[in-house]
């Protein structure tokens, strides 16, 4: 007799069904159980507003969270960026999976990179934080570009590029791939340009917290040091205050570090290659005229306290040097 499938509430768009079905096909592997995808539409697929407008945080969650708490899907997958900061106790985080390329990327005509765009070139971004580092590059860099607010799935930003709108488009690294059209970016954005969104590229496992057997089974998908990264990026968010549509960039990365570390007798051991924690964070007014930009490096987190720590010291630095007064957005 074949189990009763689980039911995997997602968004219905081509990027959400596709990181659903990643997700979906893990867990039948670790449950041996098959997973049916049940689509539901949020409030942020039916809005035409900006996502600052309609008070981004949880837009595109709340309905998949509702569906959960009615037993009407036993698990949800999101964006993690999309999540609001504060987890509901009802609610299990049960799986951060490992995660996709954090970078921003840009699709632009005539396969032109950042660097070779033309004077008054349009760059459309549906995102206040790249908006606000894109215009602080070009301000560094005499880049003469406008930007322009956007909505909509892949198929129209990308759509904006190929009718000759607009000369290009920044997406997200992990989306394009998701959907296999990665080929199409023609720039990869280094992050020291454009920090991405806290928990850009990693997914978010979700299920009601009654579940044991769910939450252990869901458990086999969590990456560790993602779900580590991640938390430290979404502390400096919750510290600052801030929505996720504000204009605030957060990465935390495991930049390799040579120690040259001392044996017992004194002597300089063999160089070995340890892991840091790097937290960096960045927020900007959308005009690009001032960024408040800071990093800490230190040991990697071994508990998710120590993450949180990690995201509210950055964020205290952060707002001493007057990141508060550059949110457009403040959470309620």
């Amino acid at each position: 007799m074949t189990e009763q499938a689980l039911r995997l509430g997602t968004r219905g768009s081509k990027l959400a069904v596709a990181q659903s079905g990643l997700v979906a096909d893990a867990v039948s592997q670790v449950t041996g159980r098959p997973v049916e995808l049940v689509k539901i539409t949020t409030y942020g697929d039916t809005s035409r507003e900006q996502l600052s407008q309609i008070g981004g945080t949880g837009v595109f969650v709340t309905a998949l969270r509702d569906a959960l708490l009615r037993g009407e899907v036993d698990f949800a997958v999101h964006s993690l960026k999309d999540l609001p900061t504060v987890q509901p106790e009802e609610l299990a985080l049960a799986a951060v999976p490992l995660r996709e390329d954090p970078r921003d990327v840009l699709v632009a005509r005539d396969g032109l990179k950042l660097t070779d765009l033309p004077s008054g070139a349009r760059v459309g971004t549906g995102s206040a934080r790249r908006m606000a580092q894109l215009n602080a590059y070009a301000r560094n860099h005499g880049l003469d570009i406008e930007t322009v607010p956007i909505r909509g799935n892949v198929d129209t930003r990308i759509g904006y590029v190929r009718s000759g709108e607009l000369d290009a488009v920044i997406l997200a690294a992990a989306g394009l791939n998701r959907v296999g059209r990665i080929g199409e970016a023609t720039d990869f954005i280094p992050v020291d340009t454009i920090l991405p969104a806290p928990g850009q590229g990693a997914l978010a496992v979700e299920c009601v917290a009654h579940d044991a057997d769910l939450i252990a089974s869901l458990a086999m998908l969590d990456d560790p040091l993602t779900r580590i990264a991640v938390t430290a990026e979404r502390s400096l968010l919750n510290a600052l205050e801030a929505g996720c549509t504000a204009p605030v960039g957060a990465l935390a990365d495991l930049p390799p570090v040579l120690d040259f570390a001392r044996d017992g007798e004194g002597s300089q051991a063999d160089g070995q290659i340890v892991k840091e924690m790097r937290l960096r964070g960045v927020v900007g007014t959308a005009d690009g005229s001032t960024l408040v930009q800071l990093s800490t490096t230190g040991p990697v987190p071994e508990t998710h306290d120590q993450a949180m720590a990690l995201g509210r010291e950055l964020a205290a630095e952060m707002l001493a040097k007057g990141a508060a007064g550059l949110m457009g957005e403040r959470a309620h």
